[in-house]
């Protein structure tokens, strides 16, 4: 036994060891034996010098975009991202490096040693013990209780995501960013065949269009239900319940008595399969550091996109082989059920619910109480649960002016998007006569730009690391992938009104799909990762902004294309959208040069990397 383990003094009533430094280097707790008497168990933790060894200073860093949303006052933020040689880290140790915060209170503790020892007191004594807490907490006399040992990642631990060999994250990487294809897929499966609709239900084309905007509308409201679900349980809970009730609610889709039906039930499926889209990224980034996930996020980027142009593909041929309404729907029901079972199956990726599995894990092991996770001794407030998941992101919505435009044009892409779905039976069906089937062919063009864009983030990931090892970055440095792809998204609307003549070949029209699905890729995948670091206090908030007015505009565009076209004709539809996206160009080069003076000129507070990074 070293000096400093040998200089202690033992306390009979918390059975702790406390060196005469006033650390907590090591402590001694019971250990369950099947002798009578209790033995002690030395358990170590860390003191100021190693954790000062492992670069942690007074100063506590902001959080990692994957922290709980409902965090708050954090004095350990590398909880979830760091690896120690013990495990545990003592609230007493953080306290004498300088990092204190009155939210941690022994009120959260007192509750859990409650119900780890089993008190026996009675109903009436737990009640007043409750009430002189509630007292303490509205006085203000609460205070950090000291004894808390926040839980970390012992180093190399293999339940960290961080350090399962390479091969199993790439490949659960792939399998979550087809779960992204799904969901994707089934809000424009019936795109492919709105006619079965159409005819089985004597309606119009327009509320037809609906079965498709609802479920888009239910994305935008699925993340209030799945965000707070995925910070308390896990992400594997939240794929669970909510692809199992996305895969049920399609039998009522298949047999819909009449459209009001079909209509709710496809806004349900919405809300249901939104995990896939709002989880999905997060998922993806807890299995790979900060420096290294930016290529995996890529997949994630390009799943959305790609997955409803793979609806109208595949339904275009069921609905002219077969004229069945339900078939579509069975063959998404399908795919779902697949992605249910695999989603299921994939170990929980998310740090902060690991760790709160093995806090409770030691905690029966050692009988110490006082073991947890920063998010579980500061307790989980609904009001604040609430703020991060509806309050804040409509907050921004109307303060933040730069957030707001960066989210229009990912609104104005992914909306191009499901207009094409109904522009291109407009252009292909009216002017060369093709049937679902071969109008689904016409989307192919748009999957190989996708890919084509998929292999350019690479490149463009690449020059960002660059960046990083010759300065610190900035979140302008991520506007590349828009300032490349921004020119293809508008050249592809160009191309699209200029060649929809009858006496030009079909594939002039049909090319404009590789030049668009380059263009909203890298568009989306850049403008993504800016927000994130513009925002980086509040990337979940921010990015639900996002999520929010993408989907209000991928359901709106579906509504008017049609009647835009037929008001217009063939170019004009097209070239009065290409004036938009052409008008949009601008905005990734503008933020690019003059984006952080307005940020700080426009924005009501500096969110940014720039504010929180030394």
């Amino acid at each position: 036994m070293s000096d400093q383990e040998s200089v202690v003094s033992f306390n009979s009533q918390n059975t702790s060891m406390v060196d005469v430094e006033g650390q907590q280097p090591q402590q001694y707790v019971p250990a369950k034996t099947n002798s009578r008497t209790n033995q002690l168990k030395l358990t170590k933790t860390e003191t100021v010098k190693s954790l000062q060894d492992l670069g942690v200073t007074s100063a506590a860093p902001v959080p990692d975009i994957n922290a709980p949303q409902t965090a708050k006052n954090n004095i350990f933020p590398e909880e979830y991202t760091m690896e120690t040689p013990s495990g545990l880290v003592p609230v007493a140790t953080l306290q004498s490096m300088g990092r204190t915060a009155s939210a941690l209170s022994r009120t959260r503790t007192k509750q859990l040693n409650r119900t780890a020892t089993n008190s026996s007191s009675t109903g009436k004594e737990e009640m007043e013990e409750e009430e002189t807490e509630e007292r303490e907490d509205q006085s203000g006399e609460n205070e950090l209780d000291p004894e808390i040992e926040f839980v970390t990642f012992v180093t190399g631990d293999p339940e960290n995501p961080h350090n399962w060999p390479a091969w199993v994250r790439w490949s659960y990487t792939v399998l979550l960013s087809i779960l992204v294809i799904c969901v994707a897929y089934g809000s424009a499966c019936i795109s492919g065949g709105l006619g079965t609709v159409e005819k089985k239900y004597h309606v119009g084309m327009e509320a037809a269009i609906l079965s498709c905007s609802l479920m888009v509308i239910g994305f935008s409201l699925g993340p209030l239900i799945w965000s707070p679900v995925s910070d308390l349980y896990g992400r594997r809970v939240a794929y669970f319940v909510s692809m199992g009730l996305y895969v049920i609610f399609n039998i009522p889709c298949a047999l819909a008595p009449n459209l009001g039906c079909l209509l709710a039930c496809r806004f349900l499926c919405g809300v249901w399969s939104s995990s896939g889209l709002c989880l999905v990224g997060g998922s993806i980034a807890d299995m790979f550091p900060s420096e290294t996930r930016g290529k995996a996020i890529a997949f994630f980027a390009f799943a959305p996109y790609v997955g409803p142009v793979v609806g109208p593909l595949v339904n275009g041929f069921i609905s002219v082989s077969t004229g069945r309404m339900d078939l579509i729907f069975w063959v998404n029901m399908a795919f779902a059920g697949v992605m249910w079972i695999i989603s299921s199956a994939i170990p929980e990726t998310y740090a902060p619910v690991i760790l709160k599995r093995k806090a409770a894990r030691l905690r029966k092991e050692t009988g110490n109480p006082k073991i947890m996770t920063e998010q579980e001794a500061q307790g989980v407030s609904m009001s604040e649960m609430m703020r991060a998941c509806l309050l804040r992101p409509l907050y921004f919505a109307v303060t933040e002016p730069v957030l707001v435009a960066t989210c229009f044009y990912v609104c104005l892409i992914y909306s191009l998007l499901y207009a094409f779905f109904f522009a291109f039976p407009v252009i292909f069906g009216e002017l060369y006569g093709y049937k679902d089937n071969l109008v689904g062919l016409m989307f192919i063009p748009i999957v190989i730009g996708a890919l084509w864009a998929l292999a350019t983030t690479f490149y463009c990931e690449n020059k960002y690391l660059k960046i990083v090892k010759e300065r610190k970055p900035t979140p302008e440095d991520r506007l590349l992938g828009a300032k490349i792809g921004a020119p293809f998204a508008a050249i592809a609307l160009w191309i699209l009104g200029a060649t929809a003549y009858k006496h030009i070949i079909w594939v002039g029209p049909a090319s404009a799909g590789l030049a668009f699905g380059f263009g909203m890729v890298l568009i989306y995948y850049s403008l993504n990762n800016y927000i994130i670091d513009c925002y980086v206090q509040y990337a979940s908030s921010a990015l639900a902004t996002k999520v929010f007015l993408r989907s209000a505009g991928g359901a709106a565009f579906p509504l008017f294309t049609i009647q835009m076209y037929h008001k217009l004709n063939l170019h004009w539809g097209s070239w009065l959208l290409a004036f938009i996206s052409t008008a949009m160009i601008a905005l990734p080069f503008a933020f690019s040069y003059w984006g952080k003076g307005l940020r700080h000129k426009l924005s009501k507070k500096d969110y940014s990397i720039d504010s929180v990074e030394m």
